[in-house]
């Protein structure tokens, strides 16, 4: 791959997927950016989001004329966080709800949803989520418990429900995303819509990281890290632009192998201060992978400082490396890369 290949497998851009943006597109196409994340809201239904897909499913890089097909991901949650609606999708409950079910019913009904992301084209989920909001906290939990979006309100319902959901979804062949890491339960604002959201009470040891833990062991392919600061384990960076939070906890205390990916790194007010290319770079440099961005816009930028920082400094052209390498061997495993 060229440099700037390199640096388009890292990216994953957002596209409306009620209604694509031809220019927006061809921004993703001419920074070869290597995932596509459907935006919004759909009622269009499966068919008609399998047209959209198919659409541009065909701007794929090739290298040494094989394509490196596209991740085309997705925020299929349940509840008030369902971006694909319509024919041939369920209407799929809170994850309070869900959490509510046996964990047999979970997985079934699971599998079912996953098949339906899987005939719109859809190849990975960005869920399910592994925060822990305590009962005590509840609604007053902006992000998550204001929407119903926790599973419930112990280490052990969350691990429990989050596996289920994961195991359902991987026995229909579509991969999963454990967020936000090290978790949003504990906090008061919303890191898409605030600065400084601070969560002042989790550490290494704490039990809200069991669910991510019994994921990572349980084979997770994909792991989000939140935008929020955590001061009792990194309290000088956010989470996304934390070594501390990433390489030292997340890839060495917890042993994930696969896929870091951003929470939105484009349009979220928490990272409102940096400049995207800084982000995209403290980013990478922190050890994560994959960069999502919902804004388009800011792509060139993402990707120019990527190749750019590549040039300069070795350690960081090892690190994209091995970014690559782990996007591609998700991509080999949902059956993206043609290696005859």
């Amino acid at each position: 791959m060229t440099a700037a290949q390199l640096a388009g497998q890292l990216l994953m851009g957002g596209i409306a997927a009620a209604h694509p943006d031809q220019a927006q597109l061809a921004t993703l196409r001419d920074n070869h950016v290597g995932s596509v994340m459907l935006t919004g809201r759909s009622t269009a239904g499966t068919s008609a989001t399998r047209k959209v897909v198919d659409g541009f499913r065909g701007q794929a890089d090739r290298v040494t004329g094989r394509q490196v097909g596209l991740l085309v991901a997705t925020d299929q949650e349940g509840g008030r966080v369902q971006v694909l609606n319509g024919p041939g999708f369920s209407a799929i409950p809170s994850g309070l709800t869900q959490g509510g079910w046996p964990t047999a019913t979970l997985r079934t009904q699971a599998a079912g949803w996953a098949q339906q992301l899987r005939a719109a084209g859809v190849n990975l989920n960005l869920a399910p989520v592994a925060d822990v909001v305590p009962a005590a906290l509840g609604a007053r939990n902006i992000p998550i418990g204001s929407f119903q979006r926790e599973y419930g309100h112990t280490a052990d319902t969350v691990t429990s429900h989050t596996s289920a959901f994961a195991a359902g979804f991987a026995q229909s062949g579509v991969m999963t995303t454990l967020k936000h890491f090290p978790g949003l339960g504990q906090v008061i604002g919303n890191t898409d819509t605030t600065a400084d959201v601070v969560d002042s009470v989790t550490t290494a040891g704490s039990s809200s990281l069991t669910p991510f833990r019994a994921g990572i062991r349980a084979g997770s392919p994909f792991v989000m890290i939140s935008s929020a600061t955590y001061t009792r384990i990194d309290p000088k960076h956010l989470a996304a632009f934390s070594p501390t939070v990433i390489d030292h906890l997340l890839r060495g205390q917890l042993a994930f192998k696969g896929v870091v990916i951003s929470d939105d790194l484009g349009n979220a007010v928490a990272v409102r201060s940096f400049s995207p290319a800084q982000r995209a770079v403290n980013f990478i440099a922190a050890g994560g992978d994959m960069i999502l961005t919902v804004r388009p816009s800011t792509v060139p930028a993402m990707a120019q400082a990527i190749q750019t920082r590549m040039r300069q400094d070795a350690s960081f052209r090892a690190k994209v490396n091995g970014s690559v390498r782990r996007i591609l061997d998700a991509k080999r495993g949902a059956g993206l890369l043609d290696c005859r």
